[in-house]
């Protein structure tokens, strides 16, 4: 176990054998590696989504985990993984781009286990689930997954490891280590405040070792003030980051297929706003709620996120003034415009709630030559953005 290397998480390991492993970038680090392994090797694509043994790439149709047994084929395949969109069934129709590639000594297989930890919220406690048909099939094999609920504080007990050890077949030697990996499995479940986590496939070897060839993992959003190291580690796509550098201040933001760009606070609001602006027969290009709580900052930051979309052709900005006061958020939107010399596309601003008097006049007065309209009535707000849209795109 110990040569084949651990999953190691902040420098701590907890101890469930994996293989060796190296991450590559270009195929010249793929043949280099695989000329240092001197044995048939194993190379996978990086994406967040399941299924890449059975997916397809753009360039060859072939999967996204594929043996080669030498450098040469190890340069070969990597030139037609790295660069290139791999499909499965977890991944948008278009696929996700691979930039990077997992290679390790192929590992001789007896059979395939799986191996999850999540939690069962009807019954509020945390299961584990076992198969004897892991891989790539357990998708169809899910009638055979076995279910073992547990006590997070006592672990997985006696009684389950011998209902497992005689369900499967393991020798007393075999159960000693998967009892083994089961306990490092339930303090990495709880130590990371995990809500899954799932080895597919653990592998018997052979010689009777086993080895984890592949893992997922998904952690609590709520434990991101405890695990500021882990959710450090993210990685995410351009759209990804601008969502979450708007969280950080508190919006909630979300791209969406359309041509109107809208600013509300309060979710449900907001997609009351989508669905009106659908019935008047436009599109949204973005879900952007500012909260309840919302600042200049947090408007300027909308504002400024809006302003980068280039499909955007009309703005509409819906705000209920209750803890927000709704003469600031004149204010902000007149900021806004100064800062940027004018809204280069049409603007209406409803505004209803606390001070909503003093913001529309504030509005009033500097919206001609902002472009700005102000609209009291929220279903002729909609109508208004759609209908000034439709004019701005002829």
């Amino acid at each position: 176990m110990k040569s084949r290397g651990s999953i190691f998480f902040n420098e701590l390991p907890f101890d469930i054998p994996v293989p060796n492993g190296h991450v590559v970038t270009s195929p010249e680090e793929a043949q280099t590696v695989v000329s240092s392994i001197h044995a048939p090797s194993v190379i996978k694509a990086q994406v967040l989504a399941g299924g890449r043994g059975k997916g397809k790439y753009s360039s060859d149709g072939k999967g996204g985990v594929r043996i080669v047994d030498s450098p040469s084929e190890a340069y070969d395949s990597a030139s037609k993984m790295l660069g290139y969109y791999l499909t499965t069934k977890q991944t948008p129709p278009e696929g996700l781009l691979v930039k990077k590639l997992y290679i390790y000594k192929a590992v001789d297989v007896a059979q395939e286990f799986y191996v999850a930890l999540t939690f069962d919220r009807e019954r509020e406690m945390p299961v584990l689930l076992i198969s004897d048909a892991g891989g790539v099939n357990i998708e169809s094999n899910v009638n055979k997954l076995q279910r073992f609920w547990f006590h997070m504080p006592h672990g997985i007990g006696p009684e389950i490891r011998a209902y497992i050890q005689a369900q499967f077949g393991f020798s007393d030697s075999e159960m000693a280590v998967m009892s083994h990996i089961l306990h490092q499995m339930v303090e990495l479940f709880a130590e990371k405040d995990a809500t899954l986590l799932e080895l597919n496939p653990l592998v018997r070897t052979p010689e009777g070792d086993f080895v984890c060839l592949d893992a997922k993992f998904t952690f609590d959003n709520s434990a991101r003030f405890r695990q500021k190291g882990l959710f450090g580690l993210e990685e995410r796509s351009p759209e990804e980051e601008l969502e979450f550098e708007a969280s950080q201040l508190g919006l909630s933001y979300i791209k969406l297929n359309g041509n109107i760009g809208n600013i509300v606070n309060g979710a449900g609001l907001a997609m009351a706003t989508n669905d009106l602006i659908s019935l008047f027969g436009g599109e949204c290009a973005n879900f952007l709620d500012v909260g309840g709580g919302a600042t200049k900052e947090t408007l300027a930051k909308a504002f400024e996120i809006l302003n980068a979309d280039t499909r955007i052709k009309g703005i509409l900005i819906n705000i209920y003034g209750g803890i927000v006061r709704c003469d600031m958020i004149a204010e902000s939107i007149i900021a806004a415009a100064a800062q940027m010399g004018g809204f280069k596309v049409p603007v209406v601003v409803r505004l209803q709630g606390t001070n909503c008097d003093k913001g529309l006049k504030l509005l009033e007065n500097s919206g001609a030559e902002n472009n700005i309209t102000v609209e009291a009535d929220f279903e002729a707000a909609a109508e208004t953005i759609v209908r000034l849209t439709s004019h701005s795109k002829q």
